[in-house]
């Protein structure tokens, strides 16, 4: 399956315009270097958490936004041809430096994808997550992804990824084991479900919840400290 790198980071609200272009900008690079997709959100229904949160995650402030984002490869060997041209580019450096947010606080990795159901719709909202399960329970952890998936597409979700930490860096300040407090006996699941619409998505949640096939995960995780919220389309490429 594909290859996903993902990132979380916080941008200040006042910077929804400059981010945008930013990333407009920064896109013929991406793509020249192997990017098959790439998707930046923008924070809309994102609640603050008991144990974990995105906000905590990247420290966030009041006046900032949280942005959940992904770029798609083929596959592990294109990502990493990739990284390695885009860090030999002279342009990178430039890109960098006029970052309309703080880059040392965003969150990224790799991700293998493991489930990815899609009904090749267009998406209009994204339910975003990050999800500490046991490494020895990926297996049992895919199969009731796959369930739940099924769930969800039958309630208007039109698509649903799951992917697998496969490089996931530790970080000086901010990292995704650091935002949902993973062991080093779990690993990290980068996961989104795409709508039609928040509309669509609102509507639908209620159900999927009253769904008793929701409620079987038998401690495959502990779900407390996952970490979700809902984001809506800023740039899809």
């Amino acid at each position: 399956m594909s290859y996903i790198d993902g990132f979380v980071g916080a941008v200040p609200a006042a910077n929804k315009d400059a981010y945008r272009q930013h990333v407009l900008e920064a896109v013929p690079l991406f793509k020249e270097s192997g990017v098959a997709r790439m998707v930046e959100t923008w924070g809309d229904d994102v609640g603050k958490g008991e144990v974990t949160d995105f906000f905590r995650a990247v420290e966030a402030t009041p006046e900032e936004v949280i942005v959940f984002s992904w770029m798609k490869y083929p596959d592990r060997e294109a990502r990493q041809a990739a990284n390695e041209r885009m860090m030999s580019d002279e342009h990178m450096g430039s890109a960098v430096e006029q970052m309309p947010f703080d880059g040392e606080r965003v969150i990224y990795g790799g991700f293998a994808t493991i489930l990815d159901k899609d009904s090749g719709a267009e998406p209009g909202y994204i339910d975003g997550s990050v999800i500490p399960v046991p490494t020895a329970n990926k297996d049992a952890y895919t199969e009731l992804a796959a369930m739940r998936a099924e769930v969800m597409m039958e309630h208007g979700a039109t698509r649903v990824v799951n992917a697998w930490g496969d490089d996931v860096p530790d970080g000086k300040r901010t990292d995704f084991k650091r935002a949902v407090n993973a062991t080093a006996e779990e690993s990290v699941v980068f996961a989104r479900v795409e709508w039609p619409s928040k509309e669509v998505r609102d509507a639908a949640w209620p159900k999927i919840y009253g769904d008793a096939r929701m409620h079987t995960e038998k401690g495959l995780f502990e779900g407390e400290r996952m970490i979700f919220g809902g984001f809506a389309p800023l740039v899809d490429v």
